[in-house]
């Protein structure tokens, strides 16, 4: 009697085939299908799918509209006067106001939502494409160019950004809002390089990069291919956090006087308000439409940066799932205390 043959058969299920135990190999010319690099970009995405980051998209997309068609939303030029209207409240005619001069105040807004958007984005876009360059280098480079890179981030941390655009903006009579972003984004690039290098020198000794150095791959490839998407959470955290330094930079020195208040945006409109006396003579319609509109997209960025951290975060993560699966079986997030539900039949039983 074949004595391993029986055991074998008996610590089999009765309902399992013989052959389900084996598993079968796969075939000897077939490779497996790695994802390619936009999956890899789709997936990495998927951080703004969640209801924090939805909800500061749309904010942030009705300002982007805005200030895409403001020639046509705003009712009046932004210039124009009407000395048969001052210091009017909201009516009819013009829905936020009017200026001392007769300006309408919903046209400025409108307008400064434009210079608002470009500087915001347009530094942003620098910021982050430096900080990417110096940030993945320095971080997957060995030696004195590693080095090197990573000791530029450091000299550009410690440069103080008010001082220098001030200097840049007395040398121009007007300056552009393109050169006001320029000088935004090259100060504002150093704390993501930071973050980016950190995480690209936890990157290069993975297996993944390993395996492509190993293969001969080209350093471009390596770095666009295996490591930015990866990093894609990193990068747009950093973009958004770009975006609400450059803005909250642009207001504050417009309404400081450092940048001409020929440039329209939020802030010349708080600093031609306090200059006329409207915050102590309690014209409330003149300065505060465009600091609520500075709140508005501050949250709405604060809100896609929450929904960042929450996707990246696996605490985080499971926290908000926890918490939206509780809300659709009516339980209150909020209680400290887990309700216990107890059987009817099990009631009636006792």
């Amino acid at each position: 009697m074949n004595t391993i043959g029986d055991a074998t058969t008996a610590q089999r299920p009765a309902n399992t085939p013989a052959t389900a135990a084996v598993r079968s190999p796969a075939p000897a010319g077939k490779r497996v299908k790695r994802p390619g690099f936009w999956s890899k970009l789709g997936a990495a995405f998927a951080m703004f799918r969640n209801r924090k980051s939805i909800t500061g998209l749309s904010i942030l997309g009705f300002f982007v509209l805005v200030a895409i068609f403001a020639d046509v939303l705003a009712p009046y030029s932004p210039t124009k006067v009407d000395n048969t209207a001052r210091f009017q409240p909201p009516s009819a005619e013009h829905w936020l106001g009017t200026t001392h001069i007769g300006e309408d105040v919903l046209s400025q807004v409108i307008h400064g939502t434009r210079g608002v958007i470009v500087v915001g984005f347009l530094a942003a876009i620098i910021a982050t494409v430096i900080a990417i360059i110096v940030g993945v280098l320095s971080g997957y480079l060995r030696g004195w160019r590693g080095e090197g890179l990573s000791a530029l981030t450091n000299v550009f941390l410690v440069i103080p950004g008010i001082p220098l655009i001030i200097i840049v903006a007395s040398m121009f009579e007007d300056p552009p809002l393109i050169l006001i972003a320029g000088v935004l984004g090259l100060i504002g690039w150093a704390w993501g390089a930071r973050v980016l290098r950190a995480q690209t020198m936890s990157l290069r000794s993975r297996d993944f990069v390993q395996a492509a150095r190993a293969n001969g791959e080209p350093l471009r490839r390596i770095i666009t291919v295996e490591m930015l998407p990866n990093l894609m959470a990193l990068i747009a955290a950093s973009f958004v956090g770009t975006v609400t330094a450059a803005i909250i930079g642009l207001t504050t020195l417009s309404y400081i006087g450092i940048i001409p208040v020929t440039t329209y945006n939020w802030g010349t409109i708080l600093n031609w308000a306090s200059a006329q006396g409207a915050f102590r003579q309690g014209q409330w319609w003149w300065f505060l439409p465009p600091g609520l509109c500075i709140a508005a997209i501050g949250v709405a960025l604060s809100l896609i940066n929450f929904g960042i951290d929450e996707y990246v975060n696996p605490r985080l993560r499971s926290a908000g799932e926890r918490a939206r699966a509780m809300k659709k079986k009516g339980m209150n997030v909020n209680d400290t205390v887990t309700v216990v539900r107890t059987d009817v039949k099990t009631q009636e039983n006792a």
